[in-house]
């Protein structure tokens, strides 16, 4: 059944006659070898009032749609969150040491959390909780952490592009510059390397008050060259405008080692914070995975009763299962499915 499993699992309950006993051989001799069905144990809840079930079925079909939105957003955050990990979501992906499939297919009520004396009610109201607590912290730490990645990313940027836009720091060192200078001033020039015969030949006659022998090629990349320039500063803004009408950019760039040096640190810090936080994220993404599913399942377990005691009545006497058709089987399968449950609706539960 493994290798030709279709991937799907459909959550139903069959009405007993005997007893419960009865409908899972009854179900069993219906599908055959079409799927793999496994019991899915439900234990004594209890009923309450027509009323109090039928309001309740409302409540959770929606209790059902929040928590599996909450899952999704939370797998999608799981898989960014793991960048070049992304290969590993699916082992993160566990409800304490269980696969999804593990748990869904062995489902065995969790006591401790949801205790059977409390009425349907309050356990959804149990598990309602659990869930906005989850969909809140879920968005603090994204916030937290998305804060620093756009932080990071930011700075990024500014070292890569053309040598029009790019940061300029990893690219000049002081000797570059004439410093402490009360009349010259170095300035940055970014050049098309087209042009780069024209620039050396005519650098100096862009404006008045320009150092003769100053430009010093810095770099290259793509199609353009970096240059610097030394000139008095009384000329720096018709230095620039003669540049640009000659088509030689003129960088708005300033050398300050403390500055530099403060952006270095700045980014280090940052990538260093987001080093610290991915650890306790992934840990806090892993556990809360497990929690919100296994609410999930129990959402589920809460519809079936519900649902089956509304449609077959009472004293209670179903057997809820989990069948998960052969590929390509589907079809045969709810038809033989629908013979034997009357009122025939499963309630969605599908992972893959």
């Amino acid at each position: 059944m493994s290798s030709t499993a279709s991937g799907e699992y459909w959550l139903i309950s069959v009405p007993g006659e005997k007893g419960a006993n009865d409908a899972w051989d009854k179900l069993n001799r219906a599908t055959g070898n079409s799927s793999a069905n496994s019991k899915y144990s439900i234990p004594d809840l209890k009923v309450g009032t027509l009323d109090q079930l039928v309001g309740l079925s409302d409540d959770l079909t929606k209790l059902d749609t929040s928590a599996e939105a909450v899952i999704r957003k939370l797998v999608q955050y799981f898989t960014e969150v793991l960048e070049e990990d992304k290969s590993k979501i699916a082992e993160n992906l566990v409800i304490g040491n269980k696969d999804m499939k593990t748990y869904v297919t062995k489902f065995q009520w969790e006591g401790a959390k949801y205790p059977l004396k409390q009425s349907l009610k309050v356990l959804s109201e149990i598990i309602g909780k659990q869930i906005s607590q989850i969909d809140n912290d879920l968005k603090m730490k994204s916030l937290a952490y998305n804060n620093l990645k756009n932080a990071l990313a930011s700075m990024d940027r500014k070292t890569t592009g053309s040598l029009l836009t790019k940061d300029l720091a990893d690219l000049v060192k002081a000797e570059d510059f004439v410093l402490n200078s009360e009349y010259l001033q170095t300035v940055i020039v970014v050049v098309p390397k087209i042009s780069i015969k024209e620039w050396e030949a005519k650098y100096a006659t862009l404006s008045s008050m320009v150092v003769p022998g100053s430009s010093k090629l810095l770099t290259e990349e793509g199609e353009h060259a970096l240059y610097t320039v030394t000139l008095f500063k009384k000329v720096v803004d018709e230095f620039k405008n003669t540049a640009r009408e000659n088509k030689f950019i003129v960088r708005d760039f300033v050398y300050d080692e403390e500055l530099l040096k403060a952006g270095r640190t700045e980014r280090d810090k940052l990538l260093a914070e987001k080093q610290r936080q991915y650890a306790p994220l992934i840990r806090w993404l892993k556990i809360n995975f497990g929690e919100i599913f296994s609410a999930y399942i129990h959402i589920k377990a809460l519809r079936v009763f519900v649902e089956s005691v509304l449609r077959y009545g009472l004293p209670v006497n179903f057997q809820a299962a989990v069948i998960e058709p052969a590929k390509g089987s589907q079809k045969k399968v709810e038809t033989r499915v629908a013979q034997i449950v009357h009122s025939f609706g499963w309630i969605g539960c599908r992972t893959n």
